[in-house]
């Protein structure tokens, strides 16, 4: 137990060290963090950790889906509903195939092994794009697409590399009877997601305790995702469509306090298993390796560069048509025009594989059905590890050039300038309709004229505080001053509570309010600074 708990908090020191280096360096964390696992996995003294693929598919996995889910607008998921499930649905399969196919022609391997690895590395990552993509500065509709596929695309592997360990071990396969199961699992996860997220919400609503409440936000994704699982399903869709019912439902129904301190637990979880994840998928290499000895290590490196080379073609081979060739039809042309040749080429580059591709591999069984041992297993693990270590580091690390390449981030100044004059006329319509009901309830005689002008003053200073049209060059010149007001004001507020002025609860109540205040400032500097 001792030393369970000090690989832990080593493990927790090299996810804090990484996160200052990769801050300094300007590099995504998932990337270094991977490249630090790696290292530390051959560091003679330390203890191997093995990824129990039961705790990735049953625990991590849930949390992470849910709350990318809630995370997402509904709205911009269904309008751009196409092109997510031809990448989350089409893509996987057409990958999967690509790679079944390169395996049996070109390794000679069985066709049922070659899908079993294909359907495996098949799906980029849930975490990794958006993990390496978040500071990139792309476009809106770039960064949905790639959270959707992202959020379904795991299902679509998972069911296939089910279909595909059931052939392998029992040497039989009917396409007809699995599409019908793999059309029911869909139709029924997402009914299952529907209902839970729905659940939930009304559930948390009659508890009315902030504490309770996020209590049961996180069980929500487990009762989501193990049930169609152990049915036989995946669980990821039932997960998806409810965090995506949270996200369309919740705002009305989630109470501020809640939604206040469940924003803090939330980002907290999922900052520390999304860096639990990366730096244990780069511990695998020692295990890899030393299960590997007694293979071909040129064929083993052969087939993986093979593999790495067909999810990569086969992602720009599918990507182009289904970008362009639905929109020949007049009536899709005419309300969602073709893009420029950089936004599918950004969306094909970007296919990075991760842990979900590793806990796949590592379930697969050690015999088939006859007891004998399953064939190829730990060359499936092998080069499965490959392409992860490949597509993460080598095309993550090139993505900000990409970016730059392509000259996405241009596009995403007018974009962001239409997003800011937009809230504001949503601000200014909000604080108009407040108004109006209020003169209502003061030609009722429901508000007395002492309450009226207080609260015509309040929507005055609401209207203050507005974002102005020059937001950035606000933000620029007075952000810095109210923020070493705000730490002034901080200074003061200790120096009252050390002279004993007031006590302590006092000092949190105006602390709570200055914190809150400053944080509201960070987060509009956020919104206003564009990487270069």
């Amino acid at each position: 137990m001792t030393g369970a708990i000090q690989t832990f908090l080593l493990l927790l020191g090299v996810l804090c060290a990484v996160a200052v280096v990769a801050r300094r360096l300007n590099t995504a964390p998932s990337i270094l963090l991977v490249v630090a696992g790696v290292i530390l996995a051959f560091i003679p003294n330390i203890p191997p950790i093995e990824l129990a693929p039961e705790l990735v598919l049953l625990v991590i996995l849930p949390p992470l889906i849910y709350s990318a889910g809630v995370a997402m607008s509904w709205r911009e998921f269904r309008f751009n509903l196409r092109p997510i499930t031809l990448l989350a649905f089409g893509c996987v399969i057409f990958t999967t195939c690509a790679v079944a196919a390169a395996c049996h022609y070109l390794l000679g391997l069985p066709w049922a092994v070659g899908f079993l690895l294909g359907a495996i590395v098949s799906p980029p990552d849930a975490v990794a794009p958006i993990a390496i993509a978040r500071g990139l500065g792309l476009p809106r509709r770039i960064v949905v697409i790639l959270e959707g596929e992202g959020l379904a695309n795991d299902a679509t592997a998972l069911i296939l590399y089910r279909f595909a360990v059931v052939a392998v071990s029992a040497g039989v396969f009917s396409l007809p009877q699995a599409a019908g199961t793999f059309a029911v699992i869909v139709v029924g996860e997402i009914a299952w997601g529907i209902a839970i997220g729905w659940a939930s919400l009304h559930l948390r609503r009659w508890v009315a305790d902030p504490r309770v409440e996020i209590t049961l936000s996180l069980m929500t994704p487990y009762i989501a995702y193990w049930i169609p699982q152990y049915l036989g399903g995946s669980g990821v869709l039932a997960a998806v469509s409810c965090g995506l019912y949270v996200s369309w439902r919740g705002p009305l129904l989630i109470p501020s306090a809640t939604r206040l301190q469940g924003r803090f637990f939330w980002d907290l979880l999922i900052y520390l298993i999304e860096g639990f994840v990366f730096l244990i998928t780069g511990l695998q290499a020692r295990m890899l390796y030393e299960d590997a000895k007694n293979l071909s290590i040129a064929d083993m490196l052969i087939a993986t560069a093979l593999v790495t080379v067909i999810v990569i073609v086969a992602r720009f081979l599918w990507v182009y048509p289904a970008t362009y060739l639905p929109r020949m039809i007049p009536s899709i042309k005419r309300w969602d025009p073709p893009p420029n040749w950089r936004t599918p080429f950004f969306i094909s580059f970007t296919g990075v594989r991760g842990v979900v591709s590793l806990a796949a591999a590592l379930a697969i069984p050690l015999t088939i059905a006859s007891g004998e041992p399953f064939p190829h297993r730990t060359m499936i693990i092998f080069v499965a590890f490959g392409v992860i270590l490949f597509t993460l580091v080598a095309q993550g690390l090139t993505l900000p050039a990409m970016v730059r390449w392509l000259g996405l981030s241009h596009h995403v100044r007018k974009e962001r300038s239409d997003e800011r004059d937009a809230e504001r006329a949503a601000r200014l319509e909000i604080i108009a309709t407040s108004k109006e009901r209020m003169e209502k309830l003061v030609a009722e005689n429901k508000v007395t004229a002492e309450q009226a002008q207080l609260l015509r003053t309040r929507h005055e200073r609401r209207k203050e505080y507005l974002p102005q049209q020059n937001a950035e060059k606000l933000t620029e010149i007075c952000g810095q001053v109210l923020t070493d007001l705000i730490d002034e004001e901080r200074e003061h507020l200790h120096r009252l509570l050390s002279d004993g002025k007031i006590t302590d609860e006092a000092r949190r109540h105006i602390e709570r309010e200055l914190d809150l205040e400053e944080a509201a400032l960070a987060r509009r500097y956020e919104m206003d600074e564009l990487p270069l």
